[in-house]
């Protein structure tokens, strides 16, 4: 089967919702690393086959195909169609699965992938409100659509999160380690310039701002997200702006415009699993993933694993073995944040920057998703 490559990565800042990015319109989110990335890699735009972005929420602003939307907002050829994907967290990393798809089956070998995402326009706990303003029926409403599979079960993330917790016998201490964990890799990756190659300031934002000392008192405070939960809002992924971009080629396409691959897509799979604990698809997907690739959890040298919520990262380590000393090494979601649509392309790039940074071959990248599903991808440094 044909290669292919991730000639280059970029991403936004990651913006808290309401803060920094707040007032960009979603269109110019995605734009401005898409046209860095246009311009930096020296091939007219009109040569690229498709652009395919993730994005969750595709209302108002972030509706009709933001993927051929933000193109065009970038000043780029109107001759490139683009294709808007929702895999509901997974979106962004989604993205980059259908351009390699594309650049492996020989019918593409210029694809722009990535991800957007404007909270502070559509925020999650709007958008099952906003999609019954809008006329579609609202899927946690214990509709009989979803009632005549599930029973009357409650589907909700939050409720998955303890339902993990409970399985794999998290308790909140374990949980409030883990986030404070994220918070100071995250503030040290910060300190030690380990994100500036990969992030495009914008709006006067050079930095992510999640990330921040974690009083732990005031975090012991908090109230549960479920009455007698273990979960609280300090354990969770923070609501956020952001957008993330990276570059697909093939082989004939490195060859005929001179590009230097920085890594090749090795493996792309994604699996399901129990769809009311909807959070423990990555365990199923990495060990499915591993399994086709003929490699160990050991093999891998970095691991992007989403952190939506504690109990996620932490029961799949129980199942998987992975080395907690390679995963997640810059911080995740609790301490970064999480704009859902785009989190998928921003830990691909920040996977590339941290393979590049720390002189190591393989990674691989897992995240749940609404449904209970989950993608996984090795990539190779070259």
């Amino acid at each position: 089967m044909a290669e292919a490559y991730i000639i280059d990565a970029l991403r936004t800042p990651v913006g808290r919702r309401g803060k920094s990015l707040a007032q960009i319109h979603p269109l110019d989110l995605a734009a401005a690393p898409l046209a860095k990335l246009v311009t930096r890699n020296n091939i007219d735009s009109e040569q690229y086959d498709e652009i395919i972005l993730g994005c969750i929420d595709q209302l108002g602003p972030q509706a009709m195909d933001i993927a051929r939307n933000a193109w065009l907002a970038a000043g780029l050829s109107e001759h490139v169609p683009g294709t808007t994907v929702e895999r509901q967290c997974g979106s962004g990393q989604q993205a980059v699965s259908h351009a390699a798809q594309a650049v492996m089956s020989g019918t593409s070998d210029l694809v722009i992938a990535g991800g957007v995402q404007s909270m502070s326009s559509i925020p999650l706990s709007y958008s099952n409100a906003a999609a019954t303003d809008f006329g579609f029926p609202d899927p946690y409403s214990g509709s009989k659509r979803w009632a005549a599979r599930y029973g009357e079960q409650e589907i909700s993330q939050f409720r998955g999160a303890e339902m993990m917790a409970e399985r794999w016998g998290l308790d909140r201490t374990q949980l409030e380690d883990f986030a404070v964990r994220s918070h100071e890799r995250a503030l040290n990756a910060q300190a030690q310039g380990y994100f500036d190659r990969e992030i495009l300031a914008l709006d006067g934002l050079a930095a992510d701002e999640g990330p921040r000392p974690v009083d732990r008192a005031k975090m012991q405070s908090l109230a549960p997200i479920i009455d007698g939960g273990v979960h609280t809002a300090a354990t969770a992924s923070q609501m956020s702006d952001g957008a993330a971009m990276l570059l697909i080629a093939s082989e004939s396409a490195v060859k005929r415009y001179g590009l230097k691959p920085r890594a090749r897509i090795h493996h792309i799979s994604a699996r399901g699993d129990d769809p009311v604990m909807m959070l423990s698809a990555p365990i199923r997907a990495t060990q499915h993933a591993l399994a086709r690739a003929g490699m160990r959890i050991e093999d891998m040298d970095r691991i992007e694993i989403n952190e939506a919520f504690a109990a996620v990262v932490l029961a799949w380590q129980q199942e998987t073995g992975a080395d907690m000393s390679k995963v997640n090494v810059n911080g995740g979601a609790i301490a970064l944040g999480h704009p859902i649509g785009a989190t998928g392309a921003r830990l691909m790039t920040s996977l590339l920057h941290e393979l590049e940074r720390s002189d190591t071959r393989f990674g691989l990248q897992t995240m749940c998703e609404g449904g209970g599903q989950a993608n996984v991808t090795i990539i190779e440094r070259l």
